[in-house]
């Protein structure tokens, strides 16, 4: 850690790790472009988007015109954000611009619907590893907040849907309505491969344990697993009495013991069990980073 000049420390191990993921991810969205989208003529949405229709009339590049179309809504909106995330958002948006008019646009699917799927997962993924790293490569983000302030009624995700839905639109009285429908195919294939990344691959299972044998439970749970758990105080509301709560996260290769050794201790325990996305902390990935 370092000091900047404003006297904040600076873990410039983990702002080389964002601008890589930034590189890596603008990269990736760009190859799912100029391989996948391009060819057929898919316009998923968001400035990019706009910028296929348009350069299908207009004597310029889509990255070119992603560029152009970015640049006023990321001078319009930059106040809406922090200076962080807007400095490195329109790097990240320079840089996929640029990666966009750099590749070559070939056609590596065959299919259209390869193409929009595999398309949309590549896209996903990266701007997934984007918005890890703390930037955005469009100014649709910008754009939506700027339309929230004064219809503060519609979400911001609501917003961006609408727009997204009305490049959609467009493409479609372009390109012919299948090129429309494939596009939304790659939206939801890019928001499911998009929120997987976001959330983190770090999935585990969380156990709500009601028993009347929290001693032995937490014991083996020591023990035999080396793991923690938490103890909450809760009462059972017909009897008003005490009960042993147990609150214990665990990868999914240990849920398997963890049900055993309830089991065991306690065949009238009451269990629920729900998938976590990301656990962070002792005995899971760091909070910094993974």
């Amino acid at each position: 850690m370092l000091k900047s000049g404003t006297g904040a420390a600076v873990d410039w191990a983990q702002v080389i790790k964002d601008y890589a993921m930034m590189v890596v991810g603008t990269l990736m969205a760009a190859v799912s472009f100029d391989m996948f989208f391009l060819p057929y003529d898919i316009a998923p949405g968001g400035v990019s988007g706009i910028s296929t229709v348009l350069a299908s009339v207009l004597p310029l590049s889509v990255g070119l015109l992603s560029f152009l179309l970015n640049v006023p809504l990321f001078l319009l909106g930059w106040r809406t954000t922090g200076r962080r995330f807007a400095v490195r958002s329109f790097i990240a948006m320079t840089m996929m611009s640029l990666f966009i008019d750099l590749l070559p646009v070939r056609d590596v699917s065959g299919d259209v619907m390869l193409a929009s799927v595999f398309g949309g997962v590549l896209l996903g993924v990266g701007l997934g590893l984007v918005l890890r790293a703390g930037a955005t490569t469009g100014g649709t983000d910008m754009a939506a907040k700027m339309i929230h302030r004064h219809l503060n009624f519609v979400s911001i995700s609501g917003i961006l849907f609408a727009i997204d839905a009305m490049v959609v639109a467009i493409a479609a009285l372009r390109f012919g309505m299948q090129a429309g429908l494939w596009a939304l195919i790659t939206l939801f294939v890019c928001a499911q491969a998009m929120d997987a990344v976001i959330k983190g691959f770090n999935t585990a299972m969380q156990f709500l344990i009601i028993t009347c044998e929290p001693e032995e439970i937490t014991r083996r749970i020591h023990t035999d697993m080396d793991r923690g758990c938490t103890r909450l105080a809760a009462e059972g509301t017909y009897s008003q009495m005490p009960v042993g709560a147990l609150l214990c996260v665990v990868s999914r290769i240990e849920a398997p013991r963890l049900k055993k050794i309830v089991q065991e201790a306690d065949p009238q325990a009451f269990v629920t069990v729900c998938n976590v996305h990301e656990a962070l902390g002792e005995g899971f990935a760091g909070i910094a980073g993974e």
